[in-house]
């Protein structure tokens, strides 16, 4: 698959493994976010190398990320979306979402899922998402144990 990159100003997004900080990501993650507190850096390494992970860099720095998991051809799910804390408030994550569902291999996939606690608006505005129509059709397995986080 070719490197999908897109600038805006001193921002980069990029699809190129090789810029991917591991280290930020599972910082960020493993210690701040609600969904994956605890996951270990060998869990965030498998998860990057089986998905196609879009990051965000000012002045090469990774200042944010998402994780597609996916198919390309019918099927996706969105996950493991941040903004640093120091770069929020500028708009980035509305781009993330928008550069993700408009990437060339993704934009014509039927369905594509998330999950959130708290960031409904900005997916729903900025990327169409709407609220699951039958929930009671989704089925989930979930196993809680620490290797599985």
């Amino acid at each position: 698959m070719d490197i999908f990159e897109a600038q805006k100003g001193e921002y980069l997004i990029s699809t190129d493994p090789s810029k991917l900080q591991i280290d930020v990501i599972h910082g960020f993650l493993s210690n701040r976010s609600y969904w994956a507190q605890g996951r270990s850096i060998e869990l965030v390494r498998k998860s990057l190398e089986h998905s196609l992970g879009f990051g965000l860099y000012k002045s090469g720095e990774q200042v944010g990320f998402a994780r597609i998991v996916t198919d390309y051809a019918t099927f996706a799910w969105l996950c493991d979306v941040f903004i640093h804390e120091t770069q929020r408030g500028e708009g980035l994550g509305k781009w993330l979402i928008q550069t993700v569902i408009n990437h060339p291999d993704l934009r014509e996939i039927k369905r594509i899922l998330l999950v959130t606690q708290d960031a409904h608006d900005l997916y729903r505005r900025y990327g169409e998402f709407k609220v699951i129509q039958d929930p009671n059709r989704m089925m989930e397995r979930l196993k809680i144990t620490p290797k599985s986080i």
